[in-house]
């Protein structure tokens, strides 16, 4: 079990997410922790766009139809995970953990995936949209076992 910080008292700790983590870098180096934990961001559809959520801690916290293009994502620690329909076009997402994530219908048009670190074991990945996402062949060979991978999706990557 992972031991999580307390939860932010900080008034408007969910609208730092509009903002970004500050420093914004992949590697999950950050000056105070974006913690996202129970924020609702249900068809958020500009405020999140290009931010930087490197390190956020996103426990139970809701993303369905948000607009996450352009986001940068890495080392985030959420669970569960509701990003059914997401619009992750042009993002990066890098060290993700997306287990038994909703990802039903969520687009993933000329997304950087590294999918090194990132596990997608027992996502719910029905309608998901893979065009023009660059995944190593390793971390492909992965993904191609969750058997809710549309036929369509299954061509798309590649997947035998």
């Amino acid at each position: 079990m992972r031991r999580l910080p307390p939860l932010s008292t900080e008034p408007n700790r969910c609208e730092r997410a509009f903002v970004g983590n500050t420093i914004g870098q992949a590697n999950g180096v950050y000056d105070k922790p974006l913690d996202l934990r129970f924020c609702n961001y249900t068809n958020e559809k500009s405020n999140l766009k290009g931010k930087s959520l490197a390190a956020a801690l996103m426990s139970d916290a809701k993303f369905n139809g948000a607009d996450m293009t352009e986001v940068v994502m890495s080392k985030s620690l959420f669970d569960p995970k509701s990003f059914a329909g997401v619009d992750f076009s042009n993002a990066e997402i890098y060290q993700v953990n997306f287990e038994k994530a909703d990802l039903q219908g969520a687009l993933f048009k000329n997304t950087v995936n590294h999918y090194s670190g990132s596990t997608f074991d027992d996502a719910r990945e029905e309608g998901r949209v893979f065009e023009d996402t660059i995944i190593r062949y390793v971390d492909l060979q992965k993904l191609c076992t969750n058997k809710t991978i549309s036929p369509d999706g299954r061509v798309e990557l590649g997947c035998r």
